[in-house]
Protein backbone atom coordinates (compact mmCIF):
# COMPACT_ATOMS: atom_id res chain seq x y z
CA UNK A 1 0.00 0.00 0.00
CA UNK A 2 1.12 3.60 -0.96
CA UNK A 3 1.85 5.71 2.21
CA UNK A 4 -0.41 8.12 0.56
CA UNK A 5 -2.93 5.90 0.69
CA UNK A 6 -2.85 5.29 4.45
CA UNK A 7 -1.75 8.29 5.35
CA UNK A 8 -5.87 9.57 5.78
CA UNK A 9 -7.16 6.29 7.42
CA UNK A 10 -4.13 6.85 9.64
CA UNK A 11 -4.82 10.08 10.80
CA UNK A 12 -8.44 9.14 11.44
CA UNK A 13 -6.80 6.51 13.36
CA UNK A 14 -5.08 9.21 15.15
CA UNK A 15 -7.75 11.00 16.24
CA UNK A 16 -10.28 8.32 17.41
CA UNK A 17 -7.73 6.96 19.57
CA UNK A 18 -5.53 10.39 20.40
CA UNK A 19 -2.92 8.98 19.50
CA UNK A 20 0.13 10.93 18.77
CA UNK A 21 2.04 10.80 15.63
CA UNK A 22 5.18 12.22 17.30
CA UNK A 23 5.79 9.17 19.51
CA UNK A 24 5.00 6.93 16.31
CA UNK A 25 7.72 8.29 14.58
CA UNK A 26 9.93 8.08 17.54
CA UNK A 27 8.88 4.42 18.03
CA UNK A 28 10.10 3.82 14.71
CA UNK A 29 13.41 5.72 14.75
CA UNK A 30 14.38 3.38 17.53
CA UNK A 31 13.45 0.24 15.69
CA UNK A 32 15.72 1.65 13.26
CA UNK A 33 18.57 2.57 15.40
CA UNK A 34 18.23 -1.15 16.63
CA UNK A 35 18.10 -2.77 13.15
CA UNK A 36 21.01 -0.65 11.52
CA UNK A 37 23.74 -3.42 11.66
CA UNK A 38 20.97 -5.78 10.05
CA UNK A 39 20.42 -3.60 7.33
CA UNK A 40 21.21 -5.60 4.08
CA UNK A 41 20.04 -8.65 6.21
CA UNK A 42 16.53 -6.87 6.14
CA UNK A 43 16.16 -6.37 2.50
CA UNK A 44 17.21 -9.99 2.21
CA UNK A 45 13.91 -11.31 4.93
CA UNK A 46 12.06 -8.92 2.89
CA UNK A 47 12.67 -10.68 -0.30
CA UNK A 48 12.01 -13.75 1.65
CA UNK A 49 8.77 -12.44 2.94
CA UNK A 50 7.61 -12.22 -0.40
CA UNK A 51 9.37 -15.92 -1.67
CA UNK A 52 7.11 -17.40 1.27
CA UNK A 53 3.79 -14.95 0.00
CA UNK A 54 3.47 -14.81 -3.45
CA UNK A 55 0.66 -16.57 -5.35
CA UNK A 56 0.26 -18.70 -1.96
CA UNK A 57 -2.79 -19.10 0.45
CA UNK A 58 -2.59 -16.74 3.37
CA UNK A 59 -3.58 -18.45 6.68
CA UNK A 60 -3.67 -15.56 8.73
CA UNK A 61 -4.62 -16.75 12.62
CA UNK A 62 -6.07 -13.93 15.00
CA UNK A 63 -5.61 -14.78 18.77
CA UNK A 64 -9.58 -14.71 19.47
CA UNK A 65 -10.55 -17.64 22.48
CA UNK A 66 -11.87 -19.45 18.92
CA UNK A 67 -8.17 -19.95 17.64
CA UNK A 68 -7.79 -23.33 19.71
CA UNK A 69 -11.58 -24.83 18.00
CA UNK A 70 -10.42 -23.66 14.61
CA UNK A 71 -7.05 -25.41 14.61
CA UNK A 72 -8.90 -28.55 15.73
CA UNK A 73 -11.07 -28.20 12.71
CA UNK A 74 -8.42 -27.43 10.50
CA UNK A 75 -6.41 -30.20 9.10
CA UNK A 76 -2.82 -28.68 9.54
CA UNK A 77 -0.93 -31.77 8.77
CA UNK A 78 -2.96 -31.84 5.45
CA UNK A 79 -2.16 -27.90 4.18
CA UNK A 80 -0.19 -28.24 1.18
CA UNK A 81 2.82 -26.26 0.43
CA UNK A 82 0.62 -23.87 -1.10
CA UNK A 83 -0.62 -22.44 2.58
CA UNK A 84 1.82 -19.77 4.52
CA UNK A 85 0.89 -19.81 8.19
CA UNK A 86 0.63 -16.54 9.91
CA UNK A 87 0.26 -15.77 13.20
CA UNK A 88 -0.95 -12.15 14.51
CA UNK A 89 1.22 -11.67 17.94
CA UNK A 90 -0.59 -14.02 20.83
CA UNK A 91 -1.10 -16.47 18.34
CA UNK A 92 1.33 -17.51 18.20
CA UNK A 93 1.83 -18.95 21.74
CA UNK A 94 -1.59 -21.22 20.86
CA UNK A 95 0.19 -22.27 17.70
CA UNK A 96 3.11 -23.77 19.52
CA UNK A 97 0.80 -25.60 22.10
CA UNK A 98 -0.74 -27.33 19.33
CA UNK A 99 2.53 -28.01 17.65
CA UNK A 100 2.25 -25.61 14.63
CA UNK A 101 5.67 -23.23 13.57
CA UNK A 102 4.08 -20.27 11.80
CA UNK A 103 6.06 -19.10 9.10
CA UNK A 104 5.27 -15.65 9.59
CA UNK A 105 4.91 -13.65 13.35
CA UNK A 106 3.05 -10.18 13.13
CA UNK A 107 3.52 -8.32 16.35
CA UNK A 108 3.90 -5.23 18.28
CA UNK A 109 4.97 -7.25 20.99
CA UNK A 110 2.50 -7.39 23.85
CA UNK A 111 1.94 -11.17 23.20
CA UNK A 112 4.46 -13.92 25.04
CA UNK A 113 7.52 -13.11 24.31
CA UNK A 114 9.47 -16.16 25.36
CA UNK A 115 7.08 -17.86 22.58
CA UNK A 116 8.06 -15.43 19.89
CA UNK A 117 11.13 -15.66 20.45
CA UNK A 118 10.96 -19.38 19.99
CA UNK A 119 9.28 -19.28 17.41
CA UNK A 120 11.82 -16.76 16.02
CA UNK A 121 14.65 -19.27 16.54
CA UNK A 122 12.43 -22.31 15.12
CA UNK A 123 12.64 -19.98 12.30
CA UNK A 124 9.23 -18.01 11.92
CA UNK A 125 10.23 -14.61 10.39
CA UNK A 126 9.30 -11.55 12.59
CA UNK A 127 7.64 -8.86 11.68
CA UNK A 128 7.82 -5.79 14.30
CA UNK A 129 5.49 -3.43 15.00
CA UNK A 130 7.19 0.15 16.22
CA UNK A 131 4.35 2.34 18.13
CA UNK A 132 4.23 5.33 20.35
CA UNK A 133 3.35 2.88 23.18
CA UNK A 134 6.14 -0.11 22.90
CA UNK A 135 9.01 1.69 22.70
CA UNK A 136 10.48 0.26 25.53
CA UNK A 137 9.90 -3.58 24.60
CA UNK A 138 11.27 -2.50 21.42
CA UNK A 139 14.69 -2.19 23.05
CA UNK A 140 14.72 -4.98 24.89
CA UNK A 141 13.06 -7.33 22.42
CA UNK A 142 14.59 -6.52 19.13
CA UNK A 143 18.17 -6.93 20.32
CA UNK A 144 17.46 -10.81 21.43
CA UNK A 145 15.64 -11.61 17.89
CA UNK A 146 17.87 -13.43 15.25
CA UNK A 147 18.10 -11.92 11.88
CA UNK A 148 14.67 -13.24 10.87
CA UNK A 149 13.04 -9.81 11.68
CA UNK A 150 11.79 -7.02 9.76
CA UNK A 151 10.17 -3.66 11.46
CA UNK A 152 6.95 -1.79 10.69
CA UNK A 153 5.46 1.56 11.14
CA UNK A 154 2.00 2.70 11.24
CA UNK A 155 3.33 6.31 10.50
CA UNK A 156 5.50 7.55 7.61
CA UNK A 157 8.46 4.76 6.71
CA UNK A 158 11.85 5.12 6.64
CA UNK A 159 14.20 3.15 4.75
CA UNK A 160 14.72 0.23 7.24
CA UNK A 161 11.09 0.47 8.88
CA UNK A 162 8.65 -0.37 6.43
CA UNK A 163 4.08 0.43 6.31
CA UNK A 164 2.16 -1.75 4.69
CA UNK A 165 -1.06 -0.55 6.48
CA UNK A 166 -2.80 -1.66 8.98
CA UNK A 167 -3.57 -0.86 12.61
CA UNK A 168 -4.00 -4.16 14.84
CA UNK A 169 -2.13 -7.28 14.11
CA UNK A 170 -4.67 -8.88 12.78
CA UNK A 171 -5.42 -6.28 9.74
CA UNK A 172 -1.28 -5.77 9.65
CA UNK A 173 -1.44 -9.64 8.75
CA UNK A 174 -3.55 -9.04 5.92
CA UNK A 175 -2.03 -6.16 4.43
CA UNK A 176 1.40 -7.55 4.59
CA UNK A 177 0.17 -11.21 2.71
CA UNK A 178 -1.71 -8.78 0.12
CA UNK A 179 1.49 -6.46 -0.25
CA UNK A 180 3.77 -9.69 -0.78
CA UNK A 181 1.38 -10.86 -3.56
CA UNK A 182 -0.79 -14.00 -1.67
CA UNK A 183 -3.25 -15.49 -4.19
CA UNK A 184 -5.83 -16.10 -1.27
CA UNK A 185 -6.09 -14.69 2.18
CA UNK A 186 -8.33 -17.21 5.00
CA UNK A 187 -8.71 -16.19 8.40
CA UNK A 188 -8.79 -18.13 11.59
CA UNK A 189 -9.29 -17.14 15.43
CA UNK A 190 -10.77 -14.30 14.36
CA UNK A 191 -14.02 -12.90 16.49
CA UNK A 192 -15.02 -9.15 15.57
CA UNK A 193 -17.90 -9.17 17.82
CA UNK A 194 -15.81 -10.22 21.00
CA UNK A 195 -18.05 -8.91 24.48
CA UNK A 196 -15.39 -10.12 26.91
CA UNK A 197 -12.65 -7.44 25.71
CA UNK A 198 -12.45 -3.79 27.22
CA UNK A 199 -13.59 -1.10 25.48
CA UNK A 200 -10.24 0.16 23.74
CA UNK A 201 -10.13 -3.43 22.30
CA UNK A 202 -13.66 -3.28 21.02
CA UNK A 203 -12.82 -0.34 18.99
CA UNK A 204 -9.67 -1.63 17.83
CA UNK A 205 -11.45 -4.38 16.60
CA UNK A 206 -13.67 -2.69 15.09
CA UNK A 207 -11.16 -1.00 13.15
CA UNK A 208 -9.69 -4.04 12.27
CA UNK A 209 -12.98 -5.40 10.97
CA UNK A 210 -13.21 -1.93 8.85
CA UNK A 211 -9.87 -2.52 7.38
CA UNK A 212 -9.95 -6.27 6.75
CA UNK A 213 -12.78 -5.52 5.05
CA UNK A 214 -11.41 -2.85 2.88
CA UNK A 215 -8.85 -5.65 1.86
CA UNK A 216 -10.39 -8.83 1.14
CA UNK A 217 -13.89 -7.61 0.23
CA UNK A 218 -15.47 -10.13 2.10
CA UNK A 219 -18.56 -10.64 4.57
CA UNK A 220 -16.73 -10.33 8.05
CA UNK A 221 -19.75 -11.60 9.88
CA UNK A 222 -19.88 -14.45 8.79
CA UNK A 223 -16.46 -15.36 10.28
CA UNK A 224 -18.14 -15.27 13.86
CA UNK A 225 -21.46 -17.05 12.44
CA UNK A 226 -19.21 -20.28 11.41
Amino acid sequence: MKYSNWDPIYKEILVDFGFEQEKDDEAAEVASELIARKREVVETVKREVEMLLKGKIALICGNAPCLERDIGEKEFDDLSRDYVVIAADGATSVLLRNAIIPELVVSDLDGNIADIIYANRLGAIIVVHAHGDNIAMLKKVLPVLNENVICTTQSKPIHNVFNFGGFTDGDRCVFLATEFGADKIELIGFDFEDEEVSAKKKKKLKWAKRLIGDVIKINLTQINAD
